[in-house]
C-alpha cells in the first residue's frame, strides 16, 4: 500500500479508451491511491469508446489541483475534447508547476500539447500524433513508456503495464 496516502485526478470525458483510462484507476487503487474520476460534470456517465462506462464523482469546477499528487490523463478520442476545457489545462499546468506526476498516453498528448508543456520534454504517445508533440517542442521517442522528470508517458494499451508501473514509482517518490 505504498500509496496509501496519495490523490490522484483522472480525467474523464466520452470517447475515453477503456483501458487507458480504467487499467491506471484500479492498479493505482490497488496500492492503496484515491482516484477520483474528474469530468467537466460531476455524477455524470461517460461512455468509453467501446462502451465501458465511468462515473465522474466530481466536476473540473469542484476540485484544486493543489489537493492532488498526480493527475492522469487518458487518451482514445477524449483528449481532444479534454483539451478545451480550460480548467484542465490549468489542472495540467499547475502540476508542472509543482512537478507532481503527470501521466499521457496515446492521444492524451494533446491536452498537454495544449496546456504548453512540451518544450524540450522527451515524451513519447501513439505514432499518430508525433508530430504534434514535435510541433510543440518535444523530443518523441517510439518506447513503450518515457519518463522525464515528472511526465510520465506511453504509446497504446500494450504498453500499459510498464506506463503505470512508472506513474505508481514516479508518484511513490514524490
Amino acid at each position: 500500500m505504498r500509496l496509501k496516502d496519495k490523490k490522484v485526478i483522472a480525467l474523464v470525458e466520452h470517447d475515453f479508451e477503456d483501458l487507458e483510462l480504467w487499467y491506471p484507476v484500479l492498479r493505482l487503487q490497488e496500492e492503496g491511491a484515491q482516484v477520483d474520476l474528474v469530468g467537466k460534470e460531476a455524477k455524470t456517465k461517460y461512455i468509453g469508446k467501446y462502451g465501458v462506462p465511468a462515473e465522474s464523482a466530481y466536476a473540473f469546477t469542484d476540485i484544486n489541483a493543489d489537493d492532488y499528487d498526480a493527475i492522469l490523463v487518458p487518451g482514445g478520442w477524449a483528449p481532444d475534447k479534454l483539451r478545451r476545457y480550460s480548467e484542465v489545462l490549468d489542472f495540467v499546468r499547475d502540476m508542472n508547476k509543482a512537478e507532481k506526476p503527470i501521466g499521457q498516453i496515446c492521444h492524451a498528448g494533446w491536452v498537454l500539447i495544449s496546456a504548453d508543456i512540451l518544450q524540450d520534454k522527451k515524451v513519447t504517445s501513439t505514432p499518430g500524433i508525433k508530430d504534434d508533440m514535435t510541433n510543440a517542442g518535444a523530443t518523441w521517442s517510439d518506447e513503450a513508456v518515457v519518463v522525464d522528470g515528472h511526465i510520465i508517458s506511453s504509446r497504446r494499451p500494450p504498453d500499459l503495464p510498464p506506463y503505470v508501473k512508472a506513474f505508481a514509482d514516479k508518484l511513490a517518490d514524490k
